[in-house]
């Protein structure tokens, strides 16, 4: 017999106390630490001193059927993709930058943004993928409600690069179906200037390990649409900047050998590369070449790629 999936969320919604989510979210605003930058402006009268540069309402540059995604998330009716504009990190290679950087887009309040996530439900995706959501958690949830109340049934997908907070992840908990989080650098001291914040190896590693907890091993349905757990990226970066062997021992020893893992190899120098020894290049055939064999020697056969 099939095994049937509900969104986490319905439950919550069931209860009342995704309407609690929402409404604690929001409270946060007013001194923020939804993410892991832990600003402190009150987002709900300002955006000045918001790394994020980002309000009460969500931002968003577009939205659509993607089919660029991982191959779980994709099948037959594409990934839901809502594009988030800005972002918590400063990466100084982002291939979006216009959209993390500039801030490209428009706002949207929670009912418009309840009815981009019903509209790509319409469209016959599989989930609602929030691409860059650490920033905006808040009004997500505020959305989220207002559209679960008007039908939606999609899983959610959390697409982050991977700095996020523990009140966020505990605000989530139960709401997201699937993880997706970047595991960018290994070492802070590396990740700090490339970046634009401190401590983000301890911050994701420990972001890791709580989604890993709440929803375990990423979990496909009988057509192989992904319905929970968890999926991590990691860009193989030249000369080994990331420390891929390094993450890559981390999912094997703390997360778990079974980890749906995309190791990707698609770096090209972008934004401000160029100004950075080691990013003014692409990577190589043989450097992902190893990083790969590296992924298979750990134990870790899940990848998305090869």
């Amino acid at each position: 017999m099939a095994e049937t999936f509900e969104a986490a969320y319905l439950k919550l919604l069931a209860g009342g106390e995704l309407k609690k989510r929402a409404r604690r979210a929001m409270q946060h605003l007013e001194r923020c630490e939804l993410c892991a930058r832990g600003c402190h402006v009150n987002r709900l009268l300002s955006t000045k001193g918001a790394a994020c540069q980002s309000g009460k309402k969500a931002k968003v540059c577009s939205f659509g059927p993607h089919f660029g995604e991982e191959r779980p998330l994709v099948g037959r009716g594409g990934s839901g993709t809502i594009f988030f504009s800005w972002c918590n990190l400063a990466c100084v290679f982002c291939q979006n930058w216009d959209i993390s950087q500039q801030g490209e887009g428009r706002e949207l309040g929670p009912q418009q943004l309840a009815e981009v996530m019903l509209e790509l439900q319409g469209m016959g995706c599989h989930n609602i993928n929030l691409v860059t959501p650490s920033h905006l958690v808040a009004q997500i949830l505020s959305a989220l409600l207002i559209a679960a109340e008007k039908g939606l049934h999609l899983p959610i997908v959390y697409n982050t690069g991977g700095y996020d907070s523990p009140q966020a992840l505990a605000l989530l908990e139960g709401v997201v179906d699937i993880y997706m989080p970047d595991m960018k650098f290994a070492d802070s001291a590396v990740a700090r200037p490339l970046l634009g914040v401190g401590d983000y190896a301890e911050v994701n590693r420990a972001a890791v390990q709580q989604m890993h907890r709440q929803v375990g091993d990423l979990v496909l349905d009988d057509a192989g649409i992904a319905r929970r757990g968890l999926l991590i990226r990691h860009l193989v970066l030249p000369d080994n900047l990331a420390g891929t062997d390094t993450i890559l021992e981390f999912i094997a020893r703390d997360i778990s050998v079974n980890t749906y893992l995309n190791l990707m190899d698609q770096y090209r120098p972008c934004y401000r590369a160029d100004e950075y020894s080691s990013l003014d290049r692409r990577l190589s055939k043989d450097e992902f070449r190893a990083a790969v064999a590296k992924a298979k020697a750990l134990g870790l056969r899940r990848l998305d790629k090869p």
